[in-house]
């Protein structure tokens, strides 16, 4: 259910956010039939999402600056309580880094960050109070300034139809608490409506561990055999980034495809002499290939 809290936040990711066109590549899809799916894993940014930056944790601007002003105004901050030529963007850079250092340090292999808790720290080291809405609220207007997002064309039909034919849906992204209210803004229902499986859906911010771990697909791997039955063999991974997406869940068991709609998220780390073996069952280069080819409805 949509708290109040959440709903203001969804505003304004619908205010803030402009169409955005995915630009092509020189990739040929591959989308002969697959057998036997019953559930579809999906990243994202650069899959489900058009992310300006070409991912989360990026930015798509050169005013990192301006972005943080506008940012700070609209949390309703006090712009009088910042030291003389605060830098944001590298002060987040470095409480990032120390958060992933310590979870580095501590066993995680691929470390995640809670974006909010970031926030929270770095207002603390200045001696600034904030409630958790206005923390919130500063880390979504900071967002959507320096990483512009757009749902990639078909979006909302897709996802019905695949429902519709009865699989099992899914989310595993890097991401954090802003991703599934920027989806839900897109699709104008909360993500079970639109047949996404909560217990299927596993956003790296819940995990504090990130893609290409294995460790974050298993969540939603463990939920589809608890839940449904459906073991690896029968889940579809699609995701832009052979490294992040493939790999991994090639190496879990799962059928895969490559997203190479969009050339500004595209991943085919062709210099990476470890990811050579690495090829996608498939590839996708509109996501309504989906529906029409990959996975058609059974006749009848």
């Amino acid at each position: 259910m949509t708290t109040d809290a959440d709903a203001q936040l969804i505003a304004r990711i619908r205010a803030l956010t402009t169409p955005l066109a995915p630009l092509p590549t020189a990739v040929s899809p591959r989308v002969d039939p697959l057998i036997g799916i019953r559930a579809v894993l999906f990243d994202v940014y650069g899959t489900l999402v058009i992310s300006g930056c070409g991912d989360i944790g990026l930015t798509a601007t050169d005013d990192l600056p301006k972005a943080f002003a506008e940012a700070w105004r609209a949390a309703e901050l006090d712009a009088g309580a910042l030291p003389k030529g605060f830098d944001a963007a590298t002060a987040l850079k470095d409480k990032i880094r120390a958060d992933h250092a310590a979870s580095r340090a501590a066993g995680v292999d691929y470390p995640e960050v809670d974006i909010v808790a970031i926030w929270r720290r770095l207002l603390a080291d200045l001696g600034i109070g904030a409630d958790a809405s206005r923390v919130r609220r500063l880390a979504l207007e900071y967002e959507l300034r320096t990483n512009p997002v757009w749902p990639m064309p078909g979006l909302a039909a897709v996802l019905a139809t695949l429902a519709a034919q009865g699989l099992v849906l899914g989310l595993v992204s890097n991401a954090q608490f802003y991703t599934p209210l920027m989806l839900e803004a897109f699709l104008g229902r909360p993500l079970a409506a639109v047949g996404l499986d909560p217990d299927c859906c596993v956003l790296s911010y819940r995990q504090a561990v990130a893609k290409p771990s294995t460790a974050i697909y298993r969540p939603a791997l463990d939920a589809l055999q608890s839940r449904h039955g459906i073991a690896p063999e029968a889940v579809l991974y699609i995701g832009n980034d052979i490294r992040n997406d493939v790999q991994p869940a090639q190496a879990l068991g799962c059928r895969t495809a490559l997203f190479a709609g969009d050339a500004r998220s595209l991943r085919l780390r062709e210099d990476d002499p470890l990811l050579r073996r690495v090829v996608p069952g498939r590839v996708v280069t509109e996501l309504e290939q989906l529906t029409a080819e990959l996975l058609p409805a059974a006749p009848g």
